[in-house]
């Protein structure tokens, strides 16, 4: 049954994708394997290509995504299936994860500067949500999702996701870039290397410059 499932969840992506347009630049060639080797390749987009007369199966394949993943400090884990692990995905303009939910887990504030992310929940109950710009008044906007449920996230918003139950909860993601990026909002403001002035986001955040070192010294 479970196989059943993952199958579903999959199709359900590449529908999503085949009516998506790509955040990344059109390809102009068929194919574009990614090499990280300059002198068997040519550079289009991304990655170095190489000849696509050379291409196999492998390229175009990965496999695993029915294991789960171990949750972090948080609760949670991302196996990510992008360019670096599909290398015929460089110039086609979509990527896969997988997120693994321990109860209560939960995936923090953060954004991909490079796409727009479709979710879709195999198991559990999660509650998530994005947060608009500043034009349109910091709007939240959320939902409880359930098993099969979809929820979009926009290209460059912060957004999360919270699982509210008591059992491990399991989505998959289609996003609209090869290499989407991620930005943990906690982690790039008080984990930066060398640290931001803590005065300056005491200021920024309205914080105890004590508070602001603290979060510094966990990050």
């Amino acid at each position: 049954m479970k196989s059943v499932h993952f199958l579903l969840a999959f199709v359900f992506l590449a529908l999503a994708l085949s009516f998506s347009s790509a955040s990344d630049p059109g390809p102009l060639q068929d194919i574009c394997v990614a090499t990280d080797d300059i002198k068997e390749g040519v550079f289009v987009n991304g990655k170095f290509c190489r000849d696509p007369k050379l291409a196999k199966a492998e390229d175009f394949f990965t496999a695993g995504l029915n294991i789960p993943g171990t949750p972090n400090a948080l609760g949670f884990n991302v196996t990510t299936v992008n360019v670096d692990r599909i290398r015929g995905l460089n110039t086609l303009g979509i990527s896969a994860v997988r997120i693994d939910y321990a109860p209560y887990g939960q995936n923090p504030p953060h954004t991909h500067p490079r796409a727009t992310e479709i979710l879709f929940v195999l198991e559990g109950t999660l509650y998530v949500g994005f947060v608009t710009s500043n034009q349109l008044n910091n709007t939240l906007i959320a939902k409880v999702l359930n098993k099969g449920d979809v929820f979009v996230f926009p290209i460059g918003l912060i957004h999360f996701q919270f699982n509210i139950g008591k059992t491990n909860a399991v989505a998959f993601a289609g996003l609209s870039s090869q290499n989407p990026g991620v930005i943990t909002i906690a982690d790039s403001t008080f984990g930066a290397d060398p640290p931001i002035n803590p005065d300056f986001l005491a200021k920024a955040f309205q914080l105890d410059p004590d508070v602001v070192r603290a979060l510094q010294d966990k990050l």
